[in-house]
């Protein structure tokens, strides 16, 4: 089983995507993760992916995609997995396994996404930057939906709930896939 977690950041996307991916045994991808640790390298692909990271902006599309490719490459991806925060535009897409089994969008406002990634703290989460990065979603990212939804496979969860009424609705959407 494929399935992809979208949503602003700060929606939870990442917390409802390890849940599932632990309850259904399957490796996780936690996008933004992967890139963070790519960029502390020294070579010019990682200094690359810090800067943009750094100011807000979208990894390029070709070392977001290579790093992806790498490491979806590896066997314990063969058979599944959780994709979280992949992909945020067009491009990306088009690198992306067509046999996608569903994608969860995890709705929240701006405001609450705002007032969530402020609580966490972390050193890129200033207010300008997570500003940039709302912008750069609603852009980039949300015309994506479009595509997932002709192909029946988008699911729309209300992500301003407790995270166990959201992790309840997403497992009744796989267990009512399977029927």
């Amino acid at each position: 089983m494929k399935l992809v977690f979208l949503g602003l950041q700060g929606s939870g996307k990442s917390t409802q995507a390890a849940r599932l991916a632990t309850k259904l045994n399957l490796p996780l991808i936690e996008m933004g993760q992967l890139l963070r640790e790519r960029g502390q390298g020294q070579d010019q692909s990682a200094i690359q992916i810090k800067k943009a990271l750094e100011v807000g902006d979208l990894v390029p599309d070709n070392l977001t995609i290579k790093t992806l490719a790498e490491k979806l490459s590896k066997p314990d991806y063969a058979s599944g997995y959780v994709l979280d925060g992949y992909p945020r535009n067009f491009a990306q897409l088009e690198a992306l396994d067509k046999d996608i089994d569903r994608v969860f969008y995890i709705m929240v406002s701006d405001q609450e996404a705002i007032k969530r990634l402020l609580k966490r703290g972390r050193v890129d989460d200033s207010l300008k930057v997570l500003t940039r990065r709302l912008n750069l979603y609603h852009q980039e990212t949300e015309p994506l939906l479009s595509y997932f939804k002709e192909k029946d496979n988008l699911e729309a969860i209300d992500g301003e709930r407790s995270i166990e009424a959201i992790e309840e609705e997403i497992a009744q959407k796989i267990s009512d896939s399977k029927k």
